[in-house]
């Protein structure tokens, strides 16, 4: 059975980089369209129905546009490629962006914007008056300042302070809305962050435009981008990050992976990874000065607020989002881990943390077999491990998914691999 699926795997790679580059963009763009109408047909959230249907023109003229020139012979096929990310980009992310930011300040309609967006809104402005972010938290299954007028999930900040400072903006103005939306602050820093990142990684044209169009112009992460994705900057960093581990680039990982993790708990992961793979040109062990600079970064910005309220701190950043609360959260989405929650709940508690002891202990057999590991290899790991954890949680999205489809195709990337194949990915 195992070698039946390896070899229908290895026959769906073959077809897929057997297809011409602007063949598979209008495939991609295809299916991003009848994603992007579904939707906006389905959805019951203003936010995310409102994109749908404003990103399906856009996706389905880039995805016409592209077949009708796969016919044709052109000399500047990259030029053209990049041309239609453009045009996907505006008309899938800045325009649905824009305009969302634009109704929810008109109107004052939250539900034009995912919760996040007012819950980091709310915490930068109470960096802003020098409060603490964390305020409500349970105890003895009751909420303990809860904000008033909102949903019982939205009082709590699942973050690490620094995911606050995209708050600010918002904060400084006294408008949560327009110009400072938390979302349009956040879609600049990924933006730009991965601008950087793509700039640095070592990998051909191709393989670039592939890496933009999961990251930011498909609904991988235009649909986050545009209605309030706090994970876009994470994944953003992280893709840095990979670059200078690259580039054997040591400061430069410290950085942009320590800044990931004092923001949120998923860049986490990565950034302990990191330490097996990071090198220096010298071949001198270089893991010591990533490690000072991510210690450096998390510690300085979030142990002041946890010895300042540690209960509050571990209820909002750990028991909230692990689903260790009776709080229930707006991320449980109907993957494993939550269906069985729901026919047996203390499964809650035990589903994840035997999912991750069961990974860790095959994770460190291939370590071990496979020391010393590379950058591909713990990406791969990375994206297995990222899968297994999300479908055991008992609290989870799916939206998470974007974490490991990232994670697997960046492992692509960096693999070592001769020219000509390294031209299809």
């Amino acid at each position: 059975m195992v070698t039946r699926f390896a070899e229908g795997r290895a026959d769906l790679v073959s077809r897929w980089t057997s297809l011409g580059t602007l063949t598979s963009d209008a495939v991609l763009y295809g299916l991003a369209a009848l994603f992007a109408v579904g939707l906006g047909w389905t959805s019951r959230q203003p936010a995310q129905w409102h994109w749908g249907y404003l990103a399906f023109a856009p996706y389905a003229g880039a995805a016409l546009i592209a077949v009708g020139l796969s016919w044709r012979h052109l000399r500047r096929e990259t030029l053209t490629r990049l041309a239609l990310l453009a045009v996907v980009v505006l008309g899938a992310v800045v325009l649905p962006l824009i305009l969302e930011a634009r109704w929810r300040q008109l109107d004052d309609h939250p539900g034009l914007a995912q919760p996040e967006v007012g819950v980091i809104e709310r915490a930068g402005r109470y960096l802003y008056e020098g409060q603490d972010p964390y305020k409500t938290y349970e105890r003895n299954g009751h909420l303990v300042n809860a904000v008033p007028g909102l949903p019982a999930f939205e009082s709590f900040f699942p973050y690490f302070p620094l995911m606050g400072v995209f708050g600010l903006p918002s904060a400084e103005t006294h408008l949560g809305h327009g110009l400072t939306d938390a979302r349009i602050v956040m879609s600049l820093m990924t933006l730009i962050v991965s601008g950087v990142g793509i700039g640095l990684l070592r990998a051909t044209r191709r393989q670039k435009i592939r890496v933009i169009q999961i990251l930011l112009a498909l609904p991988t992460g235009a649909l986050f981008l545009a209605t309030g994705g706090d994970d876009m900057p994470i994944l953003a960093l992280s893709l840095l990050g990979v670059a200078a581990l690259q580039r054997r680039n040591s400061v430069l990982a410290g950085v942009s992976l320590g800044v990931a993790a004092a923001m949120k708990l998923t860049a986490w992961p990565l950034a302990l990874g990191a330490l097996l793979v990071v090198r220096r040109g010298d071949e001198r062990r270089a893991w010591r000065t990533t490690a000072l600079i991510i210690l450096a970064i998390v510690a300085g910005t979030v142990l002041p607020f946890a010895v300042r309220a540690p209960v509050a701190f571990m209820s909002n950043v750990f028991a909230f989002p692990l689903g260790l609360t009776k709080v229930v959260s707006p991320a449980a989405s109907a993957l494993p881990g939550h269906l069985l929650t729901t026919l047996w709940s203390p499964l809650g508690h035990v589903l994840a943390p035997l999912a991750l002891v069961v990974f860790g202990y095959y994770g460190v057999l291939y370590a071990r077999r496979h020391w010393p590991l590379s950058l591909s290899q713990l990406l791969g790991l990375l994206a297995v491990l990222f899968t297994v954890l999300i479908c055991a949680a008992s609290a989870t999205r799916v939206g998470y998914l974007i974490y490991p489809l990232n994670f697997a195709l960046w492992s692509r990337v960096t693999q070592v691999q001769p020219p000509r194949e390294l031209e299809l990915v």
